[in-house]
C-alpha cells in the first residue's frame, strides 16, 4: 500500500510542473563534465597520458613496510651479490689458460696484497653483511621447514634478529677477523 502512494506521488510530481516560481538555478541545465570531440589519434595519446600517471595494481605505496618481505628480497639480492661473483670469477678460471691471464693462487693474493688497507677493508664489507645476512636467512628458513615460528611475533623478532647479527658479525669479519 505504501509503495503505491509513493509511486502515485512520484507520478504527480513529475507529470504537473509547480505553479510557484521556481529559482533560475534549478531550471539552467548543468554540465558536471566537460566534453569535447577528439580524434582517435588524440584520444590514443590522452590515454597514453593517464596510464603513465596510473600507478601500479595494488600499489606498494599503500603498504606499510615490513620485516617478512623486506628481509625475503635482501635474501635474494644478498644471493646475487654472492653468486654473481662467484660465476664471474669461475668462467675467468676457466678461460685464463687462454687468454694469458694470470689467475693463479699466487697471483692472486700478491694482487690483493698490493691492495691499500681501505680498499680491502671495503671488499670484505661489501661481501660480509650478504654472507652472514644469507647464511642467517638460510637458518631461518631451515627452522621454518622444520615446523617453528610461524607466529607473526616470531617472524618479526627472527628478521631483526638476522639483521643485526649479520651486521654485527659482518662488522667483525671486516675489521677484525
Amino acid at each position: 500500500m505504501a509503495s503505491q502512494r509513493i509511486f502515485q506521488l512520484g507520478l504527480r510530481r513529475a507529470a504537473a510542473p509547480g505553479l510557484r516560481v521556481q529559482p533560475a538555478g534549478r531550471m539552467v541545465q548543468r554540465r558536471l563534465a566537460a566534453t569535447e570531440h577528439t580524434s582517435q589519434s588524440q584520444a590514443a595519446e590522452l590515454l597514453a597520458k593517464q596510464r603513465v600517471q596510473r600507478p601500479v595494481s595494488p600499489h606498494l605505496a599503500i603498504y606499510r613496510p615490513q620485516i617478512n618481505w623486506v628481509s625475503s628480497s635482501l635474501n635474494r639480492i644478498s644471493g646475487l651479490t654472492l653468486a654473481g661473483p662467484l660465476y664471474i670469477f669461475g668462467i675467468a678460471y676457466l678461460i685464463a689458460p687462454y687468454t694469458g691471464w694470470h689467475l693463479e693462487t699466487q697471483s692472486m693474493v700478491a694482487a690483493v696484497a698490493a691492495w691499500p688497507v681501505a680498499a680491502k677493508a671495503g671488499v670484505k664489507v661489501f661481501f660480509a653483511f650478504p654472507f652472514f645476512f644469507h647464511s642467517l636467512q638460510g637458518l631461518r628458513h631451515l627452522t621454518w621447514d622444520l615446523g617453528y615460528g610461524f607466529k607473526n611475533q616470531t617472524f618479526i623478532r627472527t628478521g631483526w634478529a638476522a639483521v643485526g647479527l649479520s651486521t654485527a658479525m659482518g662488522l667483525y669479519y671486516a675489521f677484525l677477523g
